[in-house]
This record gives C-alpha cells, structure tokens and sequence, in this order.
C-alpha cells in the first residue's frame, strides 16, 4: 500500500464560524484516483478549498505529505503548496494571454527557468493533453472541452505530486465529458500523479473508477466511502445508494 499524500483530522469547516462540514477525517494515498462526490451544497467546494490552502478549517488539520498545512508557517506552507496543480472549475484561463502563455505562468512566476526551457515544458504539456500546436490560441478561439484541457495543462505545469480538479466534466456533452474523463484517468496511470477530483457527475465517477468518499448535506459529513461499483451495491446507506442508482436509472 502506498503512503498517505493527503490526510485530514476532524477537520471542521464552515463560514463565520458556523459548519457547513464537521469533523471529516480521510486520507489519499499516493498515486490514486480520489473522489469527492455529492449533491449540490453538501460542502464539496468547501472541502477543496480548504485542501489547496484558499481557507482556513474551524478545527482540525490537513496534511500534505506528512507535513501539516494548518499549523505551517509562511514559508513551509508556500513549499507545501508549491507541490499542487489546481484545475478550477471555469477552467480560469487568462482570455488575453495565449495558451503557451498561459501554460507557462506559472514557470515564468515560480521558477528561474531560461524563456527557451520553459516554452518547451509549456509546450509539452499541451501536447499531453492532446493539444499540440494550440500553442497560440486564445481560450475564446477553443471549445469548452479544449479550455478544460488547457487548464489541466497549466495545473501541470510545475509538475506537481497533486492534481486537485474541481467539477472537471461541468457544462461538457457527455461525449466531451467521456473524453476528458478517459484523458484524466490515462495521464493518471502515466505520470503516477495523485488526482483530486470534486464531481457530482455519477458517469464521471465510473469512467475514473477512483476510490470515492460521500458527502451529505445534512449530516455535515462523510455517509458513503468506497470504489464506485462498490457503493452501486451496498444498501447499508440509503441515501447513498438512491443517489447512485437513481441516476443510473436516468441515464
């Protein structure tokens, strides 16, 4: 069994003071699939944010390879994060910057690579993605699936040990979707990177077959964790099982 990468202790999260999650205790191991999944409201976004170092818990503590994001002080928390790519949801493309551009920022910001090295990365990681020879489209000029991809790329870009996506499916056909999907779940097996995926989109779930943890809105907490096909049979939670085959039904 691989290491733990990600874990969290009674983590308690909320706004002004008042929980939206309360004590969410989970671990991630090194070079998995995990998914965070959930109807609308349930705390998916928040938990995320919270992992990537946007927000502060109530209570509790985060790890990232066995280093505390909660009680880390400024430096050790900017070179904890430094091993994080973070796709968002909206894909937060900068609309006059071209892809290279774009791709290649967070090199330009983080590192002192030379101009040629670092168009190269950029350029690499375009094609990873299967989007070489974009290099200078603007995101207007690219279709909601490419922009997803070209986010990814950049979330990439400093070779990160920990991929977070956030609703990477959201607002695709399903055929898009399924590409993307079938994208994430290669360049997983490929680079050996730990993916972090907030969905509520049930056939993105199956087509990445990670390892899944349930989110509910009204018991502030974790009510289902296990692989898909898993949860697709187990009673022993009914909300959790209607929310698996109602929509398996509907498809």
């Amino acid at each position: 069994m691989n290491e733990s990468i990600i874990k969290t202790q009674n983590l308690t999260m909320g706004f002004d003071g008042v929980p939206i999650l309360e004590n969410i205790s989970f671990s991630v191991e090194a070079g998995e699939i995990f998914i965070i999944l959930g109807g609308s409201g349930c705390g998916k976004s928040t938990l995320l944010r919270h992992l990537i170092g946007l927000a502060e818990p109530i209570s509790g503590e985060i790890f990232i390879d066995g280093l505390s994001l909660t009680d880390a002080g400024s430096a050790q928390r900017a070179d904890i994060l430094s091993n994080i790519g973070v796709a968002f949801q909206g894909g937060a493309l900068f609309g006059s910057m071209t892809l290279l551009e774009n791709v290649a920022l967070p090199l330009e910001e983080f590192t002192s690579l030379p101009k040629k090295a670092i168009r190269l990365i950029a350029q690499a990681k375009l094609r990873l993605v299967g989007l070489g020879g974009y290099d200078e489209h603007l995101p207007s000029q690219l279709s909601g699936g490419q922009q997803k991809r070209a986010a990814l790329a950049r979330a990439m870009s400093m070779d990160p040990r920990i991929l977070f996506l956030d609703e990477p499916s959201a607002g695709l056909d399903p055929i898009t979707a399924a590409q993307l999907d079938d994208l994430i779940a290669n360049l997983a097996k490929i680079l050996g990177v730990t993916f972090v995926i907030v969905t509520h989109e049930l056939a993105s779930v199956f087509t990445l077959n990670g390892r899944v943890i349930m989110l509910d809105k009204n018991s502030k907490g974790i009510i289902a964790q296990g692989q898909p096909e898993e949860l697709l049979k187990d009673r022993s939670n009914p909300m959790a099982w209607q929310f698996f085959n109602r929509s398996l039904k509907e498809s």
